[in-house]
Parts: C-alpha cells; sequence; structure tokens
C-alpha cells in the first residue's frame, strides 16, 4: 500500500508525475507496465484529480464495446467529424495518433489493470454535422465498490458534493436514477430506492463515505487501484515547487512534502499532469472573456488546479499559448448555499434539456437552444452576456415542472423546495412579473418570451431555437413527454427562477507538446526530459467540445501514448514532432 509521506532524502526514479488524475495516472501506469520504475506526488489530500468529479465517460471512436454491441462507425467518419469540429486547429498527426491508439489503449487497461468500461447511449454532441454518429463513441467507468482501496479509500476525492444525494453517486443515464424519479410515481421503484437508502447509509456509519461509486469517481479509484497494486506510490500532500535542470535537461523536481522539501530525480522524464488552469485567477484574467470583461467564473474542478503544470513548464521556456476560440469546457453552474455559510457548485447537466424549463438572460429573452451541450450553451451565454455586466442566465419554469423534474440542486418532489426559497437559491413568484421582478429579470421582456415560446410549445415545436431536433438534444429529456421530449409550455404559476453562471469542467488551451508528449519550446524544439499529459496539455479538440468524454478520451489515450514514449516503445509517428532527434532507442519489453 503507497503512504502519503515519505522521508527527506532525495528519491530517484525513471519517471515522476506530477499529479494523480486519469492523465498522470494512465501515464504512470503504462509506464510501470513497461518496466519502468514511477513515482507520483499530488499536491491535495486526495488522488483522483478532476477525473474524480467528472462524469468518468471517454469518447474513443472504434471502441471494442461498441463494435461488440453491432455500432456501424468508422475510423474514416471519425476523422471527418473530428475535422469538422476542430477547424482551423485540426492537428492531423495528433488525430491519428489519437484514432490509432484510442481503441488500444481501452483494450491494454482492459486487459492488464482494474480499470473496466461499459458502453453509453451517448449520441455525439453534434450528430448532424458531417462524420457524427448517433450511438458508440463514448464509454464510461463501470461502477466500483471503493473498499477494493483499503485504508487508501480516504484518500480518494469524494465525488462533488452538489450531484450527490447524501453522497449517493448516480448518473444520468443509469437505474438508481430513474428509480429516484419515480419513487412517488411506482411501488417498484419506491422500494427499490428504500434498499439502496439503506445500504448507502450503512456505508456513511462504516467508511464515513459512499463505497458504490460510478462515473469519473469509479475511474479514478479504479486507475488508483491499479497504480498502487503495481507498487506506484502515490504521495498525497505532497506539491512540486520547481522543476531541476541539469546541463539543458529536465532531470527532477523540488517538492514539498509533510516532512518539508526534498529532491526527486527522474531518470527518463518528468511528467506534468497537474490538472490545467482552472483555478489560476490571473490566467483565466487573461484567457476567460467573461473575465476579462469582470465577470464572475465558478468552476467546479478541485480548487488545486492552479496552474502549476504551466507554470513549471514557462519557467523552462515552454509557451502556454492562449489561442483556441474557446479556451475552456464551459459549464453552466449555479451556486449553491450550504448550511455552514459556504457555497457548493452545481453544474448543469441535466435539467435544462427537460420539457417546460427554459433560459433568458436578464433582459429576459432566450437566446440559445438549451438542450444543446453544457459547452454549446456557456459559449451561447457568453456570446449574449458580451454587453452585461455579468455573465448569466436564468431557468424558467412553472410548478408543475420544478415538482416533476427538480430544477438545478432543487429536487423533485417529495424533496420540499422551502429551504433552497429561504436561502436564496431559488426565487419564486405568482405571476411570470412578480418572477421577473424578484430575480432581476425585464418583466415585460420574460412575459413576450414565455408567450412567443408557448405558442409553439403547445405542438411540441420551437420555431426559434430547434430544441429537440437532435439526437442528442432528446438523449436527456423526457422520454415519456410527446411529441417533443424537450418542448413543452410554461404553464400557471406559481414560477420559479434560479440564476446560472459560468464555469467550466478544465481548459483546453494549454501547453505545446509533441504528439508523443515532449514538451517544446518557442521555437518548437524538444525540452528534454519535459512532459506534459492531461488538462496541462493543449488539447487535441482544438477548444471545441463534439462528444461526452472528449477531454478523458484524449487525457487516457495520450497518457498512455506518453507512457509508451518514456518506456521507448517507439510506435509509428505521424508527425516529425513525434520523433525527436534525441529519442531514445526502443526498448524490448
Amino acid at each position: 500500500m503507497a503512504t502519503h509521506t515519505h522521508s527527506r532524502a532525495p528519491l530517484t526514479c525513471d519517471v515522476l508525475v506530477i499529479g494523480s488524475g486519469a492523465g498522470g495516472l494512465s501515464t504512470a501506469i503504462t509506464a510501470r507496465k513497461l518496466g519502468l520504475d514511477v513515482v507520483v506526488i499530488e499536491k491535495e489530500a486526495y488522488f483522483g484529480g478532476t477525473t474524480a468529479f467528472s462524469g468518468g465517460v471517454l469518447w474513443i471512436p472504434g471502441n471494442r464495446h461498441a463494435r461488440a454491441n453491432g455500432v456501424n462507425d468508422t475510423r474514416e467518419a471519425a476523422k471527418t467529424y473530428m475535422r469538422n469540429e476542430t477547424g482551423a486547429f485540426f492537428d492531423e498527426a495528433a488525430v491519428d495518433a489519437f484514432l490509432d491508439a484510442g481503441p488500444q489503449m481501452i483494450d491494454f487497461f482492459e486487459r492488464e489493470t482494474e480499470v473496466k468500461f461499459v458502453p453509453t447511449l451517448y449520441p455525439d454532441y453534434h450528430p448532424d454535422v458531417q462524420g457524427g454518429v448517433d450511438i458508440g463513441r463514448s464509454v464510461v467507468a463501470a461502477p466500483y465498490d471503493a473498499r477494493n482501496l483499503g485504508e487508501d479509500i480516504a484518500r480518494l476525492r469524494p465525488p462533488l458534493k452538489t450531484i450527490t444525494f447524501i453522497g449517493m453517486m448516480f448518473n444520468s443515464s443509469n437505474a438508481d436514477l430513474k428509480h429516484f424519479f419515480n419513487a412517488t410515481r411506482s411501488l417498484k421503484s419506491a422500494l427499490y430506492v428504500a434498499k439502496r437508502l439503506g445500504s448507502h447509509l450503512k456505508d456513511l456509519a462504516l467508511y464515513r463515505r459512499g463505497v458504490q461509486i460510478t462515473s469519473g469517481n469509479a475511474l479514478a479509484a479504479r486507475l488508483a487501484k491499479s497504480a498502487l497494486s503495481m507498487g506506484i506510490p502515490i504521495h498525497t500532500n505532497t506539491g512540486a515547487q520547481e522543476l531541476i535542470v541539469s546541463e539543458g535537461r529536465v532531470t527532477g523536481a523540488v517538492v514539498n512534502g509533510p516532512d518539508g522539501k526534498m529532491r526527486i530525480a527522474a531518470r527518463r522524464g518528468v511528467v506534468l499532469a497537474c490538472g490545467g488552469f482552472s483555478h489560476d485567477v490571473a490566467r483565466i484574467a487573461k484567457a476567460y472573456p467573461h473575465v476579462m470583461r469582470g465577470g464572475e467564473h465558478c468552476s467546479p474542478v478541485p480548487k488545486g488546479n492552479t496552474g502549476d503544470g504551466a507554470r513549471m513548464a514557462e519557467s523552462v521556456g515552454a509557451p502556454v499559448p492562449i489561442h483556441y476560440p474557446q479556451p475552456a469546457a464551459w459549464m453552466p453552474v449555479s451556486r449553491v448555499p450550504m448550511r455552514d455559510g459556504t457555497f457548493g457548485v452545481f453544474p448543469h447537466l441535466v435539467d435544462r434539456y427537460k420539457p417546460g424549463i427554459i433560459g433568458v438572460t436578464r433582459k429576459g429573452k432566450r437566446f440559445t437552444n438549451e438542450a444543446n451541450s453544457y459547452h454549446d450553451v456557456g459559449a451561447a451565454m457568453i456570446e449574449a452576456c458580451r454587453d452585461e455586466n455579468e455573465t448569466a442566465m436564468w431557468l424558467i419554469c412553472d410548478h408543475t415542472t420544478i415538482r416533476k423534474y427538480g430544477l438545478g440542486y432543487a429536487k423533485p418532489a417529495p424533496v420540499p423546495l422551502g429551504p433552497l426559497l429561504r436561502n436564496g437559491y431559488l426565487v419564486k413568484g405568482r405571476t411570470l412579473a412578480e418572477l421577473a421582478r424578484r430575480a432581476g429579470i425585464d418583466a415585460v421582456a420574460l412575459e413576450a418570451t414565455v408567450r412567443s415560446y408557448n405558442e409553439g410549445a403547445r405542438r411540441g415545436e420551437d420555431s426559434e431555437f430547434g430544441r429537440g431536433s437532435t439526437s442528442f438534444n432528446r438523449y436527456l429529456a423526457d422520454p415519456e413527454h410527446k411529441p417533443n421530449p424537450c418542448v413543452a409550455p410554461i404553464g400557471n404559476g406559481p414560477y420559479y427562477a434560479l440564476k446560472v453562471v459560468m464555469g467550466d469542467l478544465g481548459t483546453f488551451d494549454g501547453i505545446t507538446t509533441a504528439v508523443t508528449g515532449e514538451v517544446l519550446d518557442a521555437r518548437g524544439a524538444v525540452i528534454d526530459g519535459l512532459y506534459a499529459v492531461g488538462n496541462d496539455r493543449a488539447s487535441v479538440m482544438g477548444g471545441n467540445y463534439p462528444g461526452a468524454g472528449i477531454t478523458l478520451g484524449p487525457i487516457m489515450t495520450f497518457g498512455y501514448i506518453t507512457g509508451r514514449r518514456l518506456a521507448g516503445v517507439a510506435d509509428k509517428p505521424a508527425d516529425p514532432r513525434a520523433q525527436p532527434q534525441n529519442a531514445r532507442q526502443s526498448a524490448t519489453v
């Protein structure tokens, strides 16, 4: 079992990985399987990084789960889709490497480690774009019993508190959530929920957390268990302070742990896997358009993602350009007042798709198809509010709708709404005009917007934005609502409003690397001994979000590629940048 402390004596290893999310751990595990001595450090008290908060979905075209389920897809279609989605930032060498290695990565981890995946029904987020598909490219981490971690369960980052129910995990597509939604309408669901709650409460008493975990928490646990079982130490509470450079080569890092500062030498390389810069206040002020104009940003990713990797890369001459049209994966969020006086962050992953819920700006007008992806809605929010003092929207619905589906952190019936009305999370009005006045929305415009929306909504139509027109729009909607699972009129009062602001799921801009992960300097030359993976590395998606899992899919794939590169396993590169002149000779493994 790994320990969270170490002595002040210098450590020497083949590979030092800085960060314990999917990027760092996939790199570490691959390198270890190929015979290298690997050490992972993590500055926070928990391992798992942003992965542990995520949906645990990977976008991997051509994965074996899709093939086994008869999904008809081709590599050519996936490449066409990525070309269309990335536009001017299409990197053919990186895309080819991703499409070739992605299915291999899935096979490797399922064969060699505790990591297991199951297929999902997710469509691509833009299935009507050439090369897009309605199913088959996304897989999700299989549920996991966290007790398999033994004592290290205490070091697994808990899931995001606001998207659990008393710490219980479920995701938007599994049976748990459907039973919880139907608990007041179905005896079968009520019995299921009672049994599930009883088991969960027992786990809370024994382990002080839920142990039947899903989504990204399951993926983080599976990766960590695999690493620990292979003898890879994961030193938590241990942050990298600076890189060590010797004769023009990165040879290790100075780290600060529970016992103070020490040096860790790395014979093969140092891997930056610090999670990007979502909480780097100075950097996002230059990168995020709504923050540049003085707006609020509220990221749900771990607070430790403060741009450490970018800072260390810059310290040795590597640029971290901000050049993608969207520098981060946008996520509309709401701020939840907690009992202790702090605020939680709730990511709006599900409610926007439901019929009878619309989103408006302070001007009282709709501005986008609310059932588009979180990233697309976020980008539309930024654009719609470019002349406003803040980037925000208000989700609006009637009483029947909120009791059926919930709204943000507010749960469906029978969970009471009173506490969230009293603490200001929800705003309520007997009429739309009253609601608008209390929420600070233009009342006349809101009434006109609802009138116009309702005219088509009664027929299941959204003539303004085409809500419900794609398979993705409909995927998280209400299939029992006809004729359009995404569209229903806003009925009689009382009415509710919930303020939503901008957040992100991680950064897209990042360190410039070779395809195989070597960090490049301003001239495009390799900085020997330094690698970057995960959200520290610039995204292959070019600032777009084409499908469920387009962060974790490339993150684990390029972690796998970089791990092989560190071990000297030479995959045929499609670009000269992937084969630096000082590349090591291939090792026999």
